[in-house]
């Protein structure tokens, strides 16, 4: 571990801070771009939430490639060739718009999210490394805070771009011909140019700009038997607290994934307005950027970053079952709560999970990376539980709208399984395979 001083730590800190508010933003518009893609091309609910899957499934395809392609340039390299490939991504939005074709949709995200997982396959255990493993946690929250700032702006301000007028052109798509409905969601469509334009160029300049980022080398320590000159460890099979993290971070981020992109479809499934739903992401995320400051403040000196971990697991399952026990804007703020809960979940598990890992640090880092892909699973199996509970309640003579209110409500309960995960792994799942002396 290389000891930094504060001095020589504070602009690479500030560095990655940066980016992470640049995937942050990117990656939270989806709550917005959801209930876009379900009306202009016309979707079901599980159909919409492949606007998730597109972006993290990126994340199980590239994650070991952007590993080797940080072996081989590095850095500053990589992190510049991550946000040309973003920049490529928001391009393809345009021609996307105009063919209003939802796979060209989905194409332009996915790139996208290939980009990001280069970013954050460098970002996440550069910043865990940077300094000691003990308050790893608290650097990576300080990260969580420019994320899901940037989250919540994307979030507002993409929400007041598409979904502005969306429950008017809905009202009309009823009772109009095929082509003036054609016209409409083509019109609609085309809102998408001008904010994929200007983050395209921006992206550009900013991966031209990090190529010159004083970014220092850093590298994990050496397992406790290395330092010995005895290697017992040969493979990461021998390490089972990894592959538990590796889990505990796939259903942490579909769980993420659910309380964050979910969240203004269910609002309207529930009767408020796209304009009042367009905020409701927004109450997530600022409710894990106040529980990331909480969690600068109290990680290690007050609270470790284990305790956390309990805590957060412990609040998601109470908050999903409120979710599942509540109506209305009640319920839709306990979906907001879940921001308290996810928000040191994967501050904490990143650096319990690369303890002790040694040389086999970066590959540990992609299998944590592909563990994103939960967000690309899990959201797509709350969206088909939504459509199987209302064609099962509508055959049962219940109206159409009621019937997906309730189902969309009931639905939460896939969240209640992936907290106990959560759980478990923070009880005594990161102790696995671990020496006595390494447990934090």
């Amino acid at each position: 571990m290389t000891q930094a001083s504060k001095n020589s730590t504070l602009v690479p800190i500030i560095i990655i801070a940066g980016l992470f508010f640049i995937f942050g933003f990117v990656t939270w518009i989806n709550g917005a771009l959801i209930p876009f893609m379900k009306t202009i091309n016309e979707l079901t609910d599980a159909q919409s939430y492949f606007v998730a899957s597109a972006s993290y499934i990126s994340f199980v395809v590239m994650a070991l490639p952007a590993s080797y392609i940080l072996n081989k340039i590095g850095y500053r390299k990589g992190m510049s060739l991550g946000l040309f490939i973003m920049a490529i991504g928001a391009l393809v939005f345009i021609p996307a718009a105009e063919a209003r074709t939802y796979w060209v949709f989905l194409t332009g995200i996915f790139i996208q999210g290939v980009g990001m997982t280069i970013l954050q396959t460098a970002s996440n255990p550069y910043i865990t490394i940077l300094g000691p493993i003990e308050s790893g946690a608290k650097r990576i929250a300080i990260m969580g805070i420019a994320n899901k700032t940037a989250g919540a702006l994307g979030s507002l301000i993409f929400g007041a771009i598409l979904l502005s007028g969306i429950d008017e052109v809905k009202d009309k798509l009823g009772s109009v011909s095929v082509e003036e409905k054609g016209q409409l969601l083509d019109t609609m469509a085309d809102s998408v140019f001008m904010p994929y334009l200007v983050m395209a160029i921006v992206l550009f300049v900013l991966g031209i700009l990090i190529r010159k980022a004083p970014l220092p080398h850093v590298e994990a320590s050496p397992i406790e038997d290395e330092k010995e000159g005895e290697v017992t460890k040969t493979s990461i099979f021998q390490f089972p607290h990894l592959w538990l993290g590796v889990l505990t971070l796939f259903v942490y981020v579909g769980a993420e994934v659910i309380a964050g992109d979910t969240i203004i479809a269910y609002g309207i499934s529930l009767g408020f307005t796209g304009e009042e739903a367009k905020f409701f992401t927004t109450y997530t995320l600022m409710a894990m950027v106040a529980t990331y400051a909480l969690g600068v403040f109290l990680i290690p000196k007050y609270v470790k970053q284990g305790t956390a971990l309990k805590i957060s697991a412990t609040l998601g399952i109470i908050f999903s079952v409120c979710i599942l026990m509540t109506t209305g804007f009640t319920s839709v703020l306990f979906v907001a709560a879940l921001g308290i809960a996810n928000a040191l979940v994967w501050p904490a598990v990143w650096p319990l999970t690369l303890e002790g890992l040694g040389k086999f640090t970066k590959t540990a880092s992609a299998l944590l990376i592909m563990a994103i892909s939960g967000g690309a699973i899990i959201p797509p199996l709350y969206g088909r539980l939504v459509d199987a509970g209302k064609h099962e309640l509508v055959a049962n003579g219940i109206n159409e709208a009621e019937a997906l209110a309730t189902s969309a409500t009931s639905s939460y309960w896939i969240l209640i399984p992936c907290y106990a995960i959560i759980l478990y792994f923070a009880l005594s799942g990161h102790k696995l395979g671990m020496k006595k002396n390494q447990n934090k």
